[in-house]
């Protein structure tokens, strides 16, 4: 059996420049980023003495488009960096080996161009946009962009551009250590002896997307009043640096009366489980997704990992975090005893088992596309499969 290789193509409207990349999908690994490698493929007579630029482009949009008045911008663009493709500035630029193939494949007027993600640039984020919302929706994306110019400040034309979305991406360690998140709190009452005790804690640290959250609830009455419900929340937290906003929303739910009321001096111990998942949230404004393309299947965003070394406050973006809320309802008078458990919710890492059980599935709910993509741009002397943007976008509203 033979593997095919992906490879995503672009085009300008006119035909005389096309980028290919081998992925849209880079790795934050905290360390490191992964480069941007790829391939323009350009006609030399259409120049007629021009050159060729790249561009790794970021928009960070913090408001609604359609509240954008009076030249108010709620975006901000970004040239992270840029370079020049053609003529060559750097003949004997070490190329990786889809770089080489893609140039020994493509001909002579191929010509590789690799960018690098700054340091502290960061993850693609997309926060869920609501039915009354038509405008681009918020956060952070990012876009290679090639363009022919007499130099790299030359004002790009639409017919000889071309702009390929991309995303940045951060998975899980390989290992997800042995640690238990845990929280003790306790509550005590103004005109009553004793306390309500809440422990809760998680069976592990960091969850894939998709997977069960397990939290052990114990709770102790040495007070005297009475604990009437249970609830349970998978809260996920944003915090929009560029405006200095935070908001919290809830992605996952439980409410139950089992073993309730716990009386005075009784005890109480249950496991319970909650599943946070995109498609349970789907018509929920301002759930933060991990930045998708228009034809992927989405999860929710990521944990934001912070490199070692690296101050969580200087992080930039839209920085996600979770957490597992614990609600006992003590009645009227009594109020609320409330925790927060922080756990870690993101993608497992490349070559792990759990990373190969959610490639076979996305492969088992797209065998169709890849049936047809193999009988139509497959080429059987190189097995590379070439996908084309143009086709992909023939059923897709502008």
């Amino acid at each position: 059996m033979v593997v095919s290789v992906k490879v995503f193509k672009k085009s300008a409207p006119n035909g005389k420049l096309t980028v290919y990349l081998g992925k849209r999908d880079f790795i934050d690994h905290t360390d490191y980023c992964d480069p941007i490698d790829g391939v323009i493929v350009l006609e030399e007579e259409y120049l007629r003495g021009r050159k060729v630029f790249g561009q790794l482009i970021t928009t960070y949009r913090y408001g609604r488009e359609e509240d954008e008045v009076m030249g108010v911008k709620f975006s901000k663009e970004m040239v992270l960096t840029k370079d020049q493709i053609y003529p060559m500035e750097n003949a004997n630029m070490e190329m990786t080996p889809m770089q080489e193939r893609l140039v020994k494949k493509l001909g002579a007027n191929a010509f590789p161009f690799t960018f690098h993600f700054p340091s502290n640039a960061p993850s693609s984020v997309t926060l869920q946009a609501g039915e009354d919302d038509h405008g681009k929706p918020l956060g952070v994306e990012y876009a290679i962009k090639a363009f022919v110019g007499e130099d790299e400040n030359d004002k790009a034309h639409k017919r000889s551009a071309v702009t390929l979305t991309i995303k940045k991406l951060q998975y899980a360690p390989a290992s997800r250590g042995r640690r238990l998140p845990s929280s003790l709190v306790s509550k005590g009452f103004t005109f009553s002896q004793g306390k309500i005790n809440l422990e809760v804690t998680l069976d592990r640290e960091i969850y894939y997307h998709g997977e069960k959250i397990a939290a052990n609830i114990v709770v102790t009455n040495n007070s005297r009043k009475t604990v009437k419900s249970i609830k349970c929340f998978v809260v996920q937290h944003c915090e929009v640096t560029m405006v200095n906003a935070q908001f919290s929303k809830h992605i996952a739910s439980l409410e139950t009366r089992e073993g309730c009321p716990i009386t005075p001096g009784a005890s109480f111990t249950k496991s319970f489980f909650l599943v946070p998942i995109a498609s349970s949230n789907k018509d929920r404004r301002g759930i933060a997704l991990d930045g998708h393309l228009k034809e992927d299947d989405v999860n929710l965003a990521s944990s934001t990992l912070i490199g070692e070394g690296k101050c969580p406050s200087d992080a930039m973006g839209i920085v996600i975090s979770y957490s597992l809320r614990v609600k006992l309802n003590c009645g009227t008078l009594g109020g609320e005893l409330q925790t927060d458990v922080p756990f870690k919710l993101m993608n497992p890492a490349p070559g792990t088992v759990e990373r190969e059980r959610v490639n076979a599935l996305k492969k088992m709910k797209s065998i169709e596309r890849h049936r047809y993509e193999n009988s139509h741009y497959a080429d059987d002397d190189d097995n590379i499969v070439f996908e084309d943007f143009a086709r992909l976008r023939m059923n897709e509203p502008e």
